[in-house]
């Protein structure tokens, strides 16, 4: 992808149980790298029970790769919103799958961008 200049990669991941965003870094033994691209990792909607927005594993990947931008392990879907300059991932959860008929929320927002390299929070 980077020999070939493909701009705005965005790779869509999953079957981690957890929800996670990162920038894809040219070389991610350099924080500083080019970012060559993004990834959305999505959870399931109920496999491994109930979840929490944090836990032992969210907090190690978090602390040691500089490039991810967030991390959540409640159960729930990633909704994408795609046109030709822009991609949104909205992630969106249940506080528990074991509750009958729990509301679902957006917990998260992001964005890529044309001609903007990485992702980027959405806010309200």
């Amino acid at each position: 992808m980077v020999k070939r200049r493909v701009e705005n990669l965005v790779v869509i991941t999953g079957d981690a149980h957890c929800s996670m965003v990162a920038d894809l870094k040219h070389n991610f033994d350099d924080p500083a790298s080019r970012t060559v691209g993004v990834e959305f990792l999505g959870t399931s909607v109920t496999s491994g029970g109930d979840g929490a927005p944090m836990d032992t594993r969210g907090t190690e990947w978090l602390a040691s790769n500089p490039h991810m931008k967030f991390y959540d392990g409640r159960r729930g879907y990633v909704r994408c919103t795609v046109d030709n300059r822009t991609w949104r991932s909205d992630y969106r959860a249940v506080p528990q799958v074991s509750t009958p008929d729990a509301a679902v929320s957006t917990i998260a927002s992001f964005v890529v961008e044309e001609g903007r390299p990485g992702v980027h929070a959405e806010t309200a």
